[in-house]
């Protein structure tokens, strides 16, 4: 089975992004990754001309951070502009806490992702949700993550599963794949370094098991592996993604 495509998450690079992506894309595709995933548009602000900078350094669009409240807002204005950008995978990056502080705010959730990932269907797009830790609070019993998938249908919300989180939420990354293979988009490929601290570090630098994830991740369906890296402490972020590639790379993974 060949690799999963690499991507990168532009949260990563945000302060680059901010400054000039057009140059940060250039950096990015340099490195050997083969897609992005946007976290806002940086300093470009109209979306032909992020195409533009993404089709110059032939990189593809693995996905798009768009906040629930953007699309509850204007959606057909979401979908346009994701059209613009060749972009099919809108995902929404977390929720706001009040919006999520019982079973009862899980449920309406669910039932609100699971309206919008209808209506963006019609258009050939598909809707995911990326977790943090917060999702494996518990309420009753269930965590709000097993809230939300038990009430959104697969085929109307999809998972963008980041690992790191999953860790830090107490559950084994590996085997919450396997477990909700079939649902799964995209995943959000990211390390744990060992202590208490837990802090973020380079892919294949920590002390999660990036060899199984990826195997489960490929059996799972997913499109793409999305790294990303939301601290990078003392190191340039350029560095520290280099340093995840060049990991994968010794791993036979890229």
């Amino acid at each position: 089975m060949p690799n999963l495509p690499l991507a990168v998450q532009l949260y990563t690079l945000r302060d680059l992004v901010a400054a000039n992506l057009p140059a940060t894309l250039q950096q990015v595709a340099a490195l050997g990754y083969t897609g992005v995933e946007l976290a806002g548009y940086g300093s470009l602000k109209n979306p032909a001309d992020i195409r533009k900078a993404l089709d110059d350094n032939h990189l593809k669009m693995a996905g798009s951070h768009i906040g629930l409240e953007a699309m509850e807002t204007d959606l057909n204005r979401v979908m346009d502009e994701n059209d613009i950008l060749g972009n099919k995978n809108l995902v929404i990056p977390g929720l706001a806490k009040e919006r999520r502080a019982d079973a009862a705010g899980w449920k309406r959730i669910a039932q609100t992702l699971n309206e919008l990932g209808q209506k963006v269907q019609s258009r050939g797009f598909k809707l995911a949700y990326h977790n943090h830790s917060f999702e494996f609070e518990q309420f009753d019993g269930q965590t709000g993550m097993d809230i939300l998938y038990a009430n959104a249908q697969p085929q109307n919300l999809k998972a963008e599963l980041d690992v790191y989180w999953i860790r830090h939420g107490g559950q084994d990354p590996v085997a919450y794949i396997n477990r909700h293979a079939g649902r799964i988009l995209l995943i959000h490929l990211k390390d744990m370094a060992a202590g208490p601290e837990q802090r973020f570090a380079p892919v294949g630098t920590g002390t999660l098991d990036i060899r199984g994830i990826t195997a489960a991740a490929q059996t799972a369906g997913a499109q793409w592996l999305i790294v990303e890296q939301d601290n990078t402490y003392d190191t340039p972020p350029l560095d520290a993604l280099r340093t995840s590639m060049e990991n994968l790379k010794k791993m036979a993974l890229a």
